[in-house]
């Protein structure tokens, strides 16, 4: 869904600072939007951490000048979604991810945002923030639930300064982070579900309008709602004690 936006945001005319773990992948993307006539700067970095979330911010309004608009993309689910057995570790690292981050991000760039009194924020939610099931798991429905209320925080304080803050709640959508699952979803499964560029399209719309103009939430999902009361089932074990799970 990054990738997409960003290109889609590129492809507009915008300056695009990619934000990420992995220099290498960053670089491609990159390469990618140049190839496509855009202005594209791939900076590694770990987005839970403050003093690197400055870093790379500090370097972004070096090279490209103060931020117009943040998209807030990152995500992580825990491999074991039943609270009962989840690892402490996971559920903050899953928070960290999805929930701190985002803070993080957000309080770099308001400064320079309300001094402008313009400026966007999206963050990518899910519809587990409205819907918590097994199937993202305690600690990714808690984070999504909890940036969405962020989000509107953000909506109810700063909207008369001129701050658009947006969510997007995506359903299933047909990406890695589905290889994941404890049941990864069949191809003609997939084939049903949101694709990454139809996230992107949402977010396009959504900052292209007129600044007079926020779209505050955004739900997007696939057409077809298809029955997942296996995927739940195997989900409520994974991660479960051997002597815990039911036996075949």
């Amino acid at each position: 869904m990054g990738l997409e936006t960003a290109r889609l945001l590129a492809r507009d005319g915008a300056a695009v600072a990619l934000l990420g773990r992995r220099q290498e992948a960053l670089d491609s993307v990159a390469d990618t939007i140049r190839a496509e006539g855009g202005t594209a700067l791939a900076l590694a970095a770990d987005i839970t951490d403050a003093d690197d979330v400055t870093r790379v911010l500090d370097r972004v309004r070096t090279e490209l000048g103060p931020v117009d608009v943040l998209v807030n993309n990152a995500g992580s689910a825990s491999s074991v979604l039943n609270p009962q057995w989840l690892p402490h570790d996971e559920w903050r690292q899953v928070l960290d991810v999805n929930l701190t981050a985002v803070f993080q991000l957000t309080q770099a760039v308001l400064p320079d945002m309300l001094d402008r009194g313009a400026g966007t924020i999206v963050t990518v939610s899910s519809l587990a923030a409205v819907n918590p099931n097994l199937l993202g798991g305690a600690a990714y429905g808690a984070a999504k639930a909890g940036v969405r209320n962020f989000m509107t925080f953000l909506h109810n304080t700063f909207r008369n300064q001129g701050l658009r803050a947006i969510t997007v709640l995506p359903g299933e959508a047909d990406t890695p982070i589905l290889d994941n699952r404890a049941r990864p979803p069949a191809p003609e499964e997939r084939a049903a579900m949101l694709r990454p560029e139809d996230v992107a399209e949402a977010i396009r719309l959504a900052v292209a309008l007129p600044q007079r103009v926020v779209l505050q939430e955004i739900v997007v999902a696939p057409t077809h709602q298809r029955d997942v009361s296996a995927d739940l089932d195997i989900s409520r074990w994974a991660g479960a004690p051997a002597d815990a799970a039911p036996q075949a």
